[in-house]
């Protein structure tokens, strides 16, 4: 019988392993949230003067998002192989909507007042983006971050049936063994690190600009 005390003895002997995963499924969650980053802010930048091309941006990475983890890391593996690689380049994908949308609408909300000022300075339009539109956009933008944290942190799970590893070991084997303690244990391990690293990136979105505003874009 499934118990609270039976799911923290399960964790209590197996917490080396559990706490190994952890930290394999942190690394590989980071890692794609840095060069989803790294990727699609600047893509959303590039894009945010031309409403078709946002539109075909969004809407793209909107359809991607639809696409189920099983499906998309199959894609991968005969041009990727199984491991880390495809892993981390699928949850990149994943993350392309929840921040080049809120990029976008954190640019574009901007108030047109402030924009005017900044031209009436003489300001070009990269010093406008720089100096203006991007600092008054980082709460939006870090609420979007933080959508994508979270929702790496869930979709890492389904990679470690490809081979890269993490606290997905623990719940596919729980799931052969029919072992309901191993699957609930891991299974708010990763609630745990998803509701951390959510709270985590909030502290620092309440520093920006506008942070204690914006919860969610």
């Amino acid at each position: 019988m499934v118990s609270v005390g039976s799911v923290l003895s399960w964790m209590a002997e197996n917490s080396g392993t559990l706490v190994s995963q952890a930290i394999q499924h942190l690394n590989i969650a980071l890692t794609a949230l840095v060069f989803g980053v790294a990727l699609w802010i600047p893509a959303a930048v590039l894009v945010r003067d031309n409403e078709r091309a946002a539109d075909l941006f969004i809407g793209s990475a909107g359809i991607v998002l639809t696409i189920p983890s099983l499906a998309l890391l199959s894609l991968l593996i005969p041009v990727m192989g199984i491991g880390v690689a495809p892993a981390v380049t699928a949850l990149v994908l994943y993350s392309a909507l929840p921040i080049a949308r809120n990029t976008y609408t954190g640019i574009q909300g901007v108030d047109p007042a402030s924009v005017e000022a900044g031209r009436g300075l003489g300001m070009t339009d990269r010093q406008l983006l720089v100096r203006v539109q991007l600092p008054m956009a980082l709460s939006v933008i870090m609420a979007g971050v933080r959508q994508a944290a979270v929702l790496l942190i869930a979709i890492t799970t389904v990679a470690a049936f490809f081979g890269a590893g993490g606290l997905g070991n623990s719940i596919f084997a729980g799931i052969r063994l029919s072992n309901a303690n191993q699957i609930l244990a891991a299974t708010a391990v990763i609630s745990a690190m998803a509701i951390g690293l959510d709270y985590g990136l909030y502290a620092v979105q309440r520093f920006l600009p506008g942070g204690t505003e914006v919860r969610d874009a």
